[in-house]
């Protein structure tokens, strides 16, 4: 698959899952918080003087840029090798991304419960 068609899949992809993560959290109060997450790792990766300029608003649309940027990257991945592997490829690196927010927040130094609660917010995840 070509890189544009890729990236364009990557990007329908990135925008879908943090588009069903947003709508979840306002539905159901297990969903996983992945802004939080975001959020949270923001925060601990710049300085604490950028920190108190930035209103929550502005974090959050940050932390949601970056994280439609990266799973863009992420999930384009898919589509750069055999396409009639790609749906495969996808699905396995969707879960092999929910276990790793599931598992890696608390050896990072994050926010555990934003991924992990409960049971459901680790299916979810």
């Amino acid at each position: 698959m070509k890189a544009r068609s890729a990236l364009l899949g990557g990007l329908a992809g990135a925008c879908a899952l943090t588009l069903a993560h947003e709508i979840l959290r306002r539905i159901d109060e297990d969903a996983p918080r992945m802004d939080l997450l975001g959020m949270d790792a923001l925060s601990k990766s710049i300085s604490t003087a950028l920190n108190d300029k930035i209103s929550l608003q502005q974090f959050f649309n940050i932390t949601m840029a970056g994280d439609i940027i990266s799973n863009t990257l992420y999930y384009s991945l898919a589509g750069a090798g055999n396409r009639s592997k790609s749906a495969v490829i996808g699905t396995l690196m969707g879960a092999a991304a929910g276990v790793g927010a599931v598992v890696l927040p608390k050896p990072l130094g994050l926010i555990e419960e934003a991924s992990n609660r409960t049971n459901k917010t680790k299916i979810f995840t």
